[in-house]
């Protein structure tokens, strides 16, 4: 099937190299240095779709990068999803059952239904129960500048200043359709050192998008002192001069969708400041959906607009 609609610019690895690790667990490897350190872990694929995330992991894979300290765990989430990838139809492939990042809680690990994500998830579970610090790549549907999710934790939006980049970072409780794995476990526990930050690189397939997908990996482990500057200069190496004047942005509510239809009232991409309170932005439903306040931003304006999933995340500047 074909889609003109989808530009695909990037061409997803051959990761099947990588199915053995030496973990126990498919498509998951652990490097472990002589000095002692944290345990962090890079996830890519965690939508079938979002291949930069898989193309990031395979050039760290490829330049033999190893910490320094601690232990590094470079991981594929949802190969099944995305071994179905298909660049003529490239939506088709973000899950196979089911969103594999909004299964994160006990409840749902433990509980008695069944899936692809489900069983992958539960066999990830230890992997992520063993990570002190966690990045997870991600990309858009709209090519939209990118966006650091750091959660509500001051600890995570302290992580993703060290980082440095994107010039974004958005601070969000998640969605109503279930928890993500940056806020799983002690990630999500304010009493815990443990740390996830979330990356929206771009636009799925872009080519910016891995471009920024790498740099972030390198500035996550440099910050982090899991490799040197000189350890990544093969792979380019970040330049730390040009980092931008990073801004936040709080996400107030989650637009989520309880009719049987739900239409913007506008072609929304993201990050667009609606100025006045009580602006339409869409209809669920019979169901005016309106601003809350002024100068509000839209981020991340959904093309799954599907009951019970999150339409758009409503938010504004705040430093």
């Amino acid at each position: 099937m074909s889609d003109l609609r989808y530009n695909v610019e990037l061409v997803p690895p051959d990761i099947s190299a990588y199915r053995a690790g030496n973990t126990g667990i498919d498509y998951v490897t652990t490097f472990t240095a002589r000095e002692p350190g944290p345990h962090v872990a890079v996830f890519g694929l965690t939508h079938g779709n979002e291949i930069c995330g898989a193309i990031t992991i395979d050039r760290l894979f490829r330049a033999n990068i190893r910490p320094r300290r601690g232990r590094l765990t470079l991981a594929f989430n949802n190969v099944g999803a995305f071994l179905e990838f298909d660049p003529r139809y490239p939506i088709a492939s973000r899950y196979i059952d089911e969103d594999f990042n909004r299964l994160w809680s006990p409840a749902t690990l433990d509980g008695p239904r069944n899936s692809a994500e489900l069983q992958r998830a539960r066999t990830m579970r230890p992997v992520v129960d063993a990570a002190d610090y966690l990045l997870d790549l991600h990309s858009m549907q709209y090519a939209t500048a990118p966006l650091m999710l750091a959660g509500l934790l001051d600890k995570s939006r302290a992580l993703a200043r060290q980082v440095g980049i994107p010039e974004i970072i958005m601070c969000d409780a998640g969605h109503a359709a279930g928890p993500r794995i940056r806020d799983y476990g002690g990630f999500g526990d304010p009493a815990s050192p443990k740390t996830a930050l979330l990356i929206e690189a771009g636009q799925h397939w872009e080519k910016r998008a891995a471009e920024v997908a790498m740099d972030v990996t390198l500035r996550f482990l440099i910050a982090l002192g899991v490799v040197t500057r000189d350890d990544v200069a093969a792979l380019g190496g970040p330049d730390f001069d040009a980092a931008p004047k990073q801004v936040v942005i709080e996400v107030t509510q989650a637009v989520t969708i309880t009719g049987n239809r739900f239409e913007f009232v506008q072609p929304y991409v993201g990050l667009e400041v609606i100025p006045k309170q009580g602006t339409v932005i869409g209809h669920d439903g019979d169901r005016e959906v309106r601003t809350p306040y002024d100068n509000c931003v839209l981020i991340m304006p959904s093309r799954r607009l599907i009951r019970g999933q999150t339409a758009v995340r409503l938010g504004r500047y705040v430093d």
